[in-house]
């Protein structure tokens, strides 16, 4: 796939990056290689091969999941300047 200098410094906008003409045009040429490179990871035949996370299978240790409080909302709201029943208390910022 070809990238052409429009598409680079649409991209460029895109990402609040600024560029000069040079350096859109030296871009031109990297992103292309970059495509190109990627284009090729198509002709892999992937058939029958599982998708994973690691090279290594890992099994999660599970745990039960269980809601507390952690059982130290008093220290956790201690410093705060302003709390009701162990819930920061912040002022109203929308009407």
């Amino acid at each position: 796939m070809q990238v052409d200098e429009a598409t680079v410094k649409r991209i460029a906008r895109l990402a609040r990056i600024r560029i000069t003409e040079e350096e859109a045009r030296s871009l031109e040429t990297e992103l292309s290689g970059i495509l190109a490179w990627v284009e090729q990871l198509d002709e892999v035949d992937v058939t029958g091969v599982e998708p994973m996370t690691r090279v290594v299978p890992i099994k999660l240790k599970m745990r039960d999941d269980i809601v507390t409080d952690g059982e130290i909302a008093d220290q956790v709201t201690e410093n705060a300047p302003m709390t009701t029943e162990h819930f920061f208390v912040v002022p109203k910022v929308v009407e």
